[in-house]
């Protein structure tokens, strides 16, 4: 059963059932194996690590080390859940032959497929897709490009809405299982929807797609100063944390932990 459950085959027969699937991100263990047991649809490693757990500004720093080292402990952490793991930057954007090695990896590990973002280097993802890796489009809004294009909504105007579309097509056209809409407009994301037979997932693309997905994080309260407006905190971790920790040095300091259910008498 586990086998299954973790073959990108399910993100189709959810498609087909018209079943709204939930992801999210992942980074670490404890967060995998909840998210496993609460029966969490999937499972994203994504590069998004690097801004959320490594301290960088955009995700452009982080490297096939990092999300190497990432992607072995969410992968502990799963029984059933399928993972897709990002591609970190320049991973899969130099040639057809290092993107497969690098995608390769991901999938020794225990991962069901990796994500690509854009769509300019199709070859070289074609060449992941042949090589019989499963590989999840990424458009919209594609963090690694930041410095080309910053952080914005796509699909304001024509050329951003025809260059969003021809991505998903070609994407679509050489076998992408499935696409992530990052920061588009309902009116996009939904044009995109209706012209795919693959799922397409949105963050920030509005309702009525084939699913969602949001960066844990953000659902959990540990994005500090920046909240994108597309995501909801469903719990202040970042308040409960503070309190837990100044409670602990406060009874510390007075002498009242350990007490004596805490020693070894």
């Amino acid at each position: 059963m586990g086998d299954k459950l973790k073959s990108v085959e399910i993100f189709r027969e959810k498609k087909q059932n018209k079943e709204f699937v939930a992801g999210i991100t992942a980074y670490n263990y404890p967060v995998a194996r909840i998210a496993d047991e609460c029966g969490i649809d999937w499972i994203l490693v994504g590069d998004s690590v690097g801004t959320c757990e490594m301290g960088y500004p955009t995700t452009i720093p982080v490297t096939m080390e990092d999300m190497t080292t990432f992607t072995k402990a969410v992968i502990k952490g799963v029984k059933n859940t399928p993972v897709i793991v990002d591609m970190p930057f320049l991973s899969s954007q130099t040639t057809p032959e290092e993107a497969i090695t690098n995608a390769g990896k991901f999938l020794q590990l225990g991962a069901s497929g990796v994500k690509v973002e854009g769509a300019k280097k199709a070859d070289n993802i074609k060449a992941i897709i042949d090589s019989g890796i499963p590989v999840m489009g990424h458009i919209g809004l594609n963090p690694q490009y930041y410095f080309q294009t910053g952080y914005k909504i796509v699909g304001r105007n024509k050329d951003e809405i025809k260059k969003t579309v021809d991505a998903a097509k070609i994407l679509e056209k050489i076998g992408a299982f499935a696409i992530i809409l990052e920061s588009v407009t309902t009116d996009l994301a939904l044009e995109i929807l209706k012209s795919s037979s693959i799922p397409i997932y949105g963050i920030g693309a509005g309702k009525n797609l084939d699913g969602q997905i949001l960066v844990v994080n953000d659902i959990l309260g540990l994005s500090f100063d920046f909240k994108p407006k597309f995501s909801k905190q469903y719990v202040n971790l970042e308040d409960k944390i503070r309190k837990a920790l100044t409670q602990y040095q406060k009874e510390v300091k007075e002498g009242k932990f350990p007490d004596d259910k805490h020693i070894y008498s």
